[in-house]
This record gives structure tokens, C-alpha cells and sequence, in this order.
């Protein structure tokens, strides 16, 4: 199945290897260095502020909508798929 992550973004939910929340970007060193190593792999998909990063195998995504939204919008695809 697909999650929409945001500015009409799909992406395939087995290649979702983690969802971060905005805050942790910044509380810590170690993402913010991930980040940077990745940074040319990064997509803004926020035009305004960004509420989380989806990160997949091949990208990484800064989405506007929320961590708690787009963990629901996983499990209830899960649901669908059972």
C-alpha cells in the first residue's frame, strides 16, 4: 500500500524505514548529522513549517503534516490490507 506524506507525495508504505516527529530534529546531534549526510537526498514537502521526516531507503522527506497523522494513516492501511 502507499501513505500520502504530504503535497500530493506517495510513498510505498514497505519502503518507509522510520517517521520522525519535528522536535527531534533538533534535540538531537545524531539526526541533525544524519541530515546533513543526507541532505542531497532531502525533499521539502512543506511549504510552510515541517512537522515531521519520513525517512525511506532512498529518500528523505520533510513532510507538513504531523507524525501522529501519518502513523494513523499507516495503521489504517494496515487494517485495510487484513
Amino acid at each position: 500500500m502507499y501513505l500520502h506524506i504530504g503535497e500530493d507525495i506517495l510513498v510505498k508504505t514497505d519502503d518507509v524505514i522510520a517517521i520522525l516527529d519535528k522536535q527531534i530534529l533538533h534535540s538531537s546531534v545524531i539526526t541533525q548529522e544524519f541530515l546533513e549526510k543526507k541532505e542531497s537526498i532531502i525533499s521539502n514537502l512543506a511549504k510552510g513549517s515541517i512537522k515531521s521526516v519520513v525517512i525511506t531507503d532512498k529518500h528523505v522527506f520533510y513532510s507538513p503534516l504531523a507524525s501522529g497523522t501519518l502513523k494513523k494513516r499507516s495503521q489504517q492501511l494496515s487494517v485495510l490490507n487484513d
